[in-house]
């Protein structure tokens, strides 16, 4: 059962984000909210801005450890929206848990920058870590919504490449169906305290140009998924994005990847940014820094 911190969330952001985001179409304003978010969070100071691959991006470093995993971070916000400052908490947790560096790519937006530039930004970043000389086995990509069906594609990108894959990929209540063919778009549209079909279809819009809503590219679950790394897939039971996460776990291990899927009861769309707020967001993140650790390469 969900805590009582995270169903009073849960309540509030129904009234408000939920509501705002459906209303509004004021990208700055929307960039503006979504930046704000990072109060949920940790509050770390700001990462070491640089770029790579040509890229901006910012660095977050554990305080011990080894410091040898590299994590690629790409961030959530439907490909419109989330930044580098947005995830900055969670970046830094991550850091801290898997004993890594991670990396929160600041790729291109759309409706400025439609497909492929997301796409093009994570594979320039990807393959100048592996410039610098990073082992591939201790590299980890890992992004939620947004972000998490970006690290699929990507995986898929570099597959197609002959490019070395990482040791694992982390998807964080992956959209990775921007058709919204998923039984869970209508049984959860009520239950969902922060997403709905009608401004996923906006993002979407906004990020397909003239690309269909159903080609693997943007829509990695109907991809051949064989040969992709060890998989962790954290979904929330009330979101309306449940079955995109069942789905992608269900054809990934049909396709002979090894995955493991948490379904996290109650909790919201990527819980895991609200870890000033709820135990469920620090605990997950806790899950997913095992996870890394246990299979990065010695």
């Amino acid at each position: 059962m969900a805590s009582i911190r995270s169903q009073l969330l849960a309540k509030v952001l129904r009234m408000t984000i939920k509501r705002k985001f459906t209303a509004s179409r004021n990208l700055v304003q929307e960039r503006d909210n979504m930046d704000k978010l990072a109060v949920m969070s940790v509050k770390p100071e700001r990462g070491r801005v640089t770029t790579l691959g040509g890229v901006p991006g910012e660095w977050h470093e554990a305080q011990l450890g080894s410091k040898e995993t590299t994590i690629l971070y790409l961030h959530g916000g439907g490909y419109v929206v989330g930044s580098p400052t947005s995830h900055r908490g969670l970046a830094a947790m991550l850091a801290n848990l898997a004993q890594a560096r991670v990396f929160v790519l600041d790729y291109r937006l759309a409706p400025e920058a439609p497909f492929p530039a997301a796409l093009d930004d994570a594979v320039s970043a990807y393959k100048a870590l592996l410039d610098d000389g990073k082992d591939p086995k201790k590299i980890v990509i890992a992004g939620d919504s947004a972000g998490g069906g970006l690290t699929i594609s990507l995986m898929l990108a570099l597959k197609e490449q002959s490019i070395p894959l990482p040791a694992t990929g982390i998807c964080l209540s992956p959209w990775v169906d921007l058709s919204f063919s998923g039984d869970s778009m209508q049984t959860n549209a009520k239950a969902d305290a922060i997403l709905c079909k009608e401004s996923l279809t906006w993002l979407a819009d906004q990020y397909l140009g003239d690309v269909a809503a159903d080609d693997r590219r943007v829509s990695p679950l109907f991809a051949e998924l064989n040969g992709l790394p060890p998989l962790l897939i954290q979904v929330g039971s009330d979101e309306v994005l449940l079955d995109d996460a069942v789905r992608l776990n269900k054809f990934a291990k049909k396709a002979g990847v090894d995955t493991t899927l948490e379904v996290w009861h109650g909790q919201v769309h990527v819980w895991q940014l609200m870890s000033r707020l709820i135990p469920e967001a620090r605990q997950a993140i806790h899950s997913i820094g095992t996870f890394i650790k246990t299979h990065i390469d010695d």
